[in-house]
């Protein structure tokens, strides 16, 4: 199947005119917000998400291949999107790896669908995340852009735990047009996105 009959099957299952709900957030609420906070004069240079990358590295698929493929359906079920599988690009003798061996799935997502995981991510998924207090503004790049490392996918409810027993870490990236890193922050408050509060340390007398 070609990109653009994928597409249009994402389309298809969708209402005509459909407009996500984090995208009226943003477009509503967002962009006036950001416009007044950041001084800026046109809408056009608020900034935006352009698009999320999830990655699972999946090592044990160089002993069982089965193993990658539980995983490409994990992060289908995940993203609303079929991943494609990713392959070293060369070969390791230590880690016995070799040029061309499948050992991840990713995926990438825009428009609707970049939308929608960012709308089940924030108000289905953070919050089940064990012990959390709040995504470390470290996790920026410099540039905008934001890492986010997990240490299991079971925090997506779309996962089949019984299927799917063993917990996988995954690499969400959430790709801006800010261009630093308090732009972009700003940005994702005003989304939804929890951060993590400076620590207040007392001062000594």
């Amino acid at each position: 199947m070609t990109k653009e009959n994928k597409k249009e099957e994402n389309q298809q299952a969708l209402p005509k005119n459909y407009t996500p709900r984090m995208k009226e957030l943003y477009l509503k609420t967002v962009v006036p917000a950001l416009m007044k906070d950041l001084s800026l004069k046109s809408p056009m240079a608020v900034p935006k998400i352009t698009k999320i990358v999830i990655n699972i590295g999946v090592s044990e698929a160089k002993e069982n291949i089965q193993a990658l493929d539980l995983a490409k359906e994990d992060l289908a079920q995940i993203a609303g999107q079929a991943p494609q599988i990713r392959r070293a690009k060369k070969s390791i003798s230590n880690f016995k790896l070799r040029e061309g061996m499948p050992i991840a799935v990713r995926v990438t997502l825009r428009g609707i669908m970049m939308y929608e995981f960012l709308d089940r991510f924030i108000s289905l998924s953070v919050p089940r995340i064990r012990d959390f207090q709040g995504v470390d503004p470290r996790y920026f790049d410099g540039r905008g852009n934001l890492n986010i490392g997990l240490k299991e996918h079971h925090i997506f409810p779309e996962v089949n735990q019984e299927k799917s027993p063993k917990a996988r870490g995954m690499n969400i990236t959430f790709v801006t047009t800010a261009g630093d890193n308090d732009k972009a922050k700003a940005l994702f408050e005003h989304l939804g996105m929890p951060f993590k509060k400076p620590e207040v340390h007392a001062v000594r007398r």
